[in-house]
């Protein structure tokens, strides 16, 4: 390596301040470089395309972690970030030079052509052998920004020491391996983060020129660590150290990976250097800030630069004194916080202990595992439980950083933005739940624009399961995360429109015309719908008339009733308008309604069990209909059950079909239980097949009510008991999966009744008489019972209170039910 090396306790620039990305230790060292060398430019390892936006660090709004983004303009997928905490040595040097009017410049690899050379990669890679080994795509987050030169690039992607096969070189897994440390982290928490100030009259860069002579050997050995792109990045960096030197002078300040050190000091010829940036390829970018996790600066998030424990490292950034002790009263705090019993005397026995294990693993201070131990043992009763929320409220943490409005962003995200300080609507790091009343303007809205970003593939929320026991049509429940990929997400989203009305309006027309199935229609209605997207509608609604109109399979049909008609019973509670969604959703019965018992005919066993979910989902679909606008589906309940007596009693339809039929049709009172008893009887004769029986059996009492109605209705039980005792003995091993699948669907109590009522064997009584009562049931109404009733039932359904008792309990019996 050529050069000469560096003189920490030379008076004249420019001095080289390798750090360790997101290291404490390293940004107090840089501090107090800074502070005694006192350079006239700061030149940081970054993309110079964000020079323009370094003033709105100063900026009152701008609150760390935070981004830097860059996108390409054309494409805004392929992105990178450029993360930057508090205890970032990169942040604390804008900051320095910022409050002392110092001049700032970034000096890796533009994003411009740090971009462009991932998408090519990423196009080679998808078009040779290497299209398997699943590399992160351009905009993949921190893995991008690696690729694209961020100051993250420095860290390993590999879990060993070495550069093997192509893997990046982890160089602090070396230098600690060489050290005599098993855990790199442990090592660099050793011997730099937990360094205070340097002493007075010290030499505040002999870190530096410690660490560079390390990594200067380092790179003697591995050369570039398995990255051949460092060379064009350093090459790139010599040439803005030289401009910078010319512009400024030799007092300048370079804060750069420390692995990049060794070859910033290189005596490379310009015209060496150039030729090795000549025929990059280049791309049109914008760049912005946008707001961090720590979370997404963690390790375990898939972030090749990221630390173990950013909420770890932001505590020892920020404490004055006294880092563990103020660190575990936080813990305590936490504990408290969730109920759990912490004193003052917990808080200094856990204290005394990490320090009594810091000195028994010769360690300068108690690190993150001694306090860790400390307080597993001390406030957690040795148990890992309430460690795990110490991990992940504490260790790594739910900081959410800010961007001033100065920041630069495109007119979607400001949209969205407005919107959201308009609906008090913060977002937020840590995942919480959100209930909303849709009666209330504000839930509503709140609810459209949750619809509306989900629409446009910016996931900020997701629909969760009602918390508080509510089934109302009015509620909705949420769990919001902001995370920071989808400023990304958002920029995507920005061709479609410049506020999010718009944009959601013009993807869900878009969407319309792409859509392949009439079910994706339907549902995307139905989205429309919850999303209040008027304008986008009726396009839906015109492509969903002509797709149903072209569409002669009834399974499609049958698979895009549902969701159209939930959007038609439902979508009143916001108030929209379904007029032309109720036109098409009768018609598309219609010709469900013809069309079905002719595809019902010589079906197989799995097209028989698919149509017999089609049917399912019609007949609920029907009932919804018909209570959601009377005017334009008067009658089709009528000519709904005559389908189906048409399917249950059709010899040429599958048995699991025609026994669904009964048994909706008995449901409904459409079929008397004589009926049905007669229809199961001809089922379960001794001309029919066994499969073919089993299967109208599997029909009938699949489900999980089926099992209430054999318990209740003995005559049945008896015909099904009956039926299984003739099934001869070569057939019954065929038929045995078929019922063992129906009856296991059974509740444990059901299955445990019937096998009572079996064993008693009233069953076979039962089916002798098919013409007596069923028993458990009274001849007549006892209007006794039944008035006593009454205000419980008006209660459930939400009517007025109740009338005063009549003798005719009849007429309220009739009140409620209509």
């Amino acid at each position: 390596m050529n050069g000469e090396p560096v003189n920490s306790g030379a008076v004249e620039g420019p001095w080289l301040l390798g750090v360790r990305h997101h290291g404490p230790g390293s940004a107090r060292a840089v501090r107090a470089a800074l502070d005694e060398r006192r350079p006239r430019a700061v030149l940081i390892e970054g993309p110079p395309e964000a020079d323009g936006l370094v003033g709105l660090a100063a900026d009152e709004g701008m609150r760390p972690p935070v981004a830097l983004l860059a996108h390409v303009v054309d494409d805004p997928g392929c992105s990178a970030f450029w993360p930057f905490a508090e205890f970032s040595p990169e942040w604390v040097a804008i900051t320095w030079a910022l409050e002392h009017g110092v001049p700032v410049r970034f000096i890796d690899l533009p994003a411009a052509h740090a971009l462009a050379m991932r998408a090519g990669e990423k196009e080679a890679a998808t078009e040779g052998p290497e299209a398997e080994r699943g590399e992160p795509e351009a905009g993949a987050l921190e893995g991008g920004a690696r690729e694209s030169g961020a100051p993250v690039s420095d860290e390993p992607e590999s879990g060993g020491p070495g550069a093997v096969d192509g893997l990046r070189l982890d160089p602090i897994a070396v230098l600690a391996e060489t050290a005599g440390y098993d855990d790199p982290e442990r090592w660099w928490e050793d011997v730099v983060e937990y360094r205070g100030q340097p002493a007075a009259g010290g030499d505040a860069l002999a870190p530096f020129a410690a660490l560079a002579e390390a990594m200067g050997a380092l790179r003697e050995v591995y050369g570039t660590g398995g990255h051949d792109r460092d060379l064009v990045r350093e090459a790139y960096m010599r040439l803005q150290m030289r401009a910078a030197a010319k512009e400024f002078g030799p007092d300048v300040a370079v804060v750069c990976g420390a692995w990049h050190v060794p070859a910033l000091r290189e005596r490379t010829t310009l015209t060496a250097d150039r030729a090795l940036l000549k025929g990059l390829p280049k791309a049109k970018v914008d760049m912005t800030w946008v707001p961090w996790t720590h979370r997404r600066l963690a390790r375990a998030s898939g972030y090749g630069a990221g630390i173990d424990s950013p909420g770890w490292y932001a505590h020892l950034f920020a404490a004055p004194d006294r880092p563990v002790e103020r660190w575990l009263t936080k813990v305590a705090g936490l504990l408290r916080d969730e109920d759990r019993f912490v004193s003052s005397a917990h808080v200094i026995e856990a204290v005394r202990l990490a320090e009594s294990l810091a000195v028994m693993r010769g360690r300068p201070l108690p690190g993150l595992s001694e306090t860790t131990d400390a307080v597993r043992a001390v406030l957690c009763d040795g148990s890992d439980v309430p460690l795990a929320l110490i991990h992940d409220r504490l260790i790594v943490g739910d900081v959410l950083g800010e961007v001033p409005e100065a920041a630069p962003a495109v007119p979607l995200q400001r949209d969205l933005t407005r919107t959201q300080k308009s609906l008090r609507l913060k977002p937020e790091a840590l995942e919480r739940e959100l209930e909303l009343d849709l009666r209330g303007a504000n839930d509503a809205a709140r609810s459209r624009l949750l619809h509306r970003l989900r629409l446009l593939g910016i996931g900020w929320g997701e629909p969760a399961a009602a918390t508080r026991g509510s089934t109302g049509t009015f509620r909705e429940s949420w769990r919001l995360r902001w995370e920071p990929e989808l400023a990304v997400r958002v920029a995507e989203a920005g061709i479609w429109g410049t506020t999010v009305l718009g944009a959601a309006t013009a993807k869900a027309e878009a969407n319309a015309v792409g859509a392949a199935a009439l079910a994706d229609i339907t549902a995307l209605a139905e989205r429309c719908l919850l999303a209040g997207l008027s304008d986008a509608l009726p396009v839906v609604m015109r492509v969903l008339a002509d797709r149903a109109a072209l569409d002669a399979d009834v399974g499609h049909l049958a698979q895009a009733l549902p969701a159209l008609v939930r959007s038609l019973r439902y979508g009143d509670v916001r108030g929209t308008d379904t007029a032309a969604l109720a036109e098409v959703a009768a018609g598309l019965a219609e010709r469900v309604f013809v069309g079905l018992a002719p595809a019902c005919a010589g079906l197989d066993a799995d097209g028989a069990a698919e149509m017999r979910t089609h049917v399912d989902a019609v007949h609920g679909a029907v009932g919804l209909l018909d209570d959601a606008e009377a005017r334009t589906s008067e009658g089709i309940r009528p000519r709904w059950f005559t389908v189906l007596h048409a399917l249950g009693t059709r010899d040429t339809v599958p048995g699991v079909i025609r026994g669904r039929a009964v048994r909706l049709l008995l449901d409904e009172g459409e079929l008397s239980q004589e009926e049905a008893g007669r229809l199961m009887g001809l089922a379960l004769s001794a001309g029919t097949p066994p499969a073919d029986a089993a299967a109208w059996i599997d029909g009938f009492v699949g489900g999980g009510s089926g099992g209430m109605l054999l318990v209740h209705d003995e005559r049945l039980l008896g015909l099904v008991d009956a039926w299984l005792v003739s099934v001869p003995d070569a057939a019954f091993t065929d038929v045995l999966p078929l019922l063992r699948r129906t009856f296991s669907a059974y509740e444990p109590g059901v299955r445990r009744t019937l096998g009572e009522l079996v064993r008693r064997g009233p069953a076979a009584e039962s089916a002798a008489k098919v013409t007596a009562g069923v028993p458990g049931f009274a001849d007549d109404l006892d209007e006794e019972r039944a008035r006593a009733a009454l205000p419980v039932v008006r209660l459930l359904l939400g009517l007025d209170a109740p009338p005063a008792t009549t003798p005719d309990s009849t007429n309220d019996l009739a009140e409620v039910a209509g």
